[in-house]
C-alpha cells in the first residue's frame, strides 16, 4: 500500500523504506513502552509485523506503526510513533486510520491496540473500549 496526501506526506507498507536505525532511536527513547529496546528486538518485530512508514515530502520517516497478525482472525497495532517535529499535523490519526482500512478485508474479528492518551485519535478511525476487560488477560507484565 502507499498513499499519497496533497500536502505531499506518503504512507507506505514497504518494510524495505523503514528507517530502523531511526524507529529504533524512537522507541528505545522516547515511547514509554519501549524504553531501551535492543536494536536486535527492533529489527525483529518489523519482521514479524505488517509495518507502515509515513514519509515526509523531502523523503524522510516521520512515523512508524506496526500491525501483528495472523491475517485471518486477529490483529494487534503497536508502536505507533510521530516524531515529536511531525506532530500537529494529524499523521498519526491518517496512520491510525489507514491500518484500519489495510486490514479491512480481511475481516479481522479484533484489531486491539493500547492506549494510555490517545482515545480520542483512535476513536476516529473506529476503536472504541474493550467491552470486557476483565477477560483480557497478560503474561510477562506490562505491555
Amino acid at each position: 500500500m502507499i498513499t499519497l496526501r496533497e500536502d505531499g506526506y506518503e504512507l507506505s507498507t514497504d518494510p524495505a523504506r523503514i528507517d530502523l536505525g531511526l524507529v529504533h532511536h524512537w522507541l528505545s527513547t522516547d515511547a514509554f513502552w519501549a524504553l531501551g529496546r535492543s536494536r536486535e528486538v527492533v529489527e525483529r518485530s518489523v519482521r514479524g509485523s505488517l509495518v507502515f512508514g509515513v514519509y515526509a515530502p523531502d523523503g524522510g520517516q516521520v512515523a512508524f506503526a506496526r500491525v501483528v497478525t495472523d491475517y485471518a482472525t486477529f490483529g494487534w497495532l503497536c508502536d505507533v510513533y510521530v516524531d515529536e517535529a511531525q506532530r500537529g499535523r494529524g499523521l498519526g490519526g491518517w496512520l491510525a486510520e489507514a491500518v484500519v482500512e489495510e486490514l479491512r478485508p480481511y475481516a479481522l474479528k479484533r484489531l486491539l491496540l493500547s492506549t494510555v492518551d490517545a482515545h480520542g485519535l483512535y476513536a476516529k478511525a473506529g476503536f472504541v473500549p474493550f467491552p470486557d476487560p476483565q477477560k483480557l488477560m497478560i503474561l510477562g507484565g506490562e505491555a
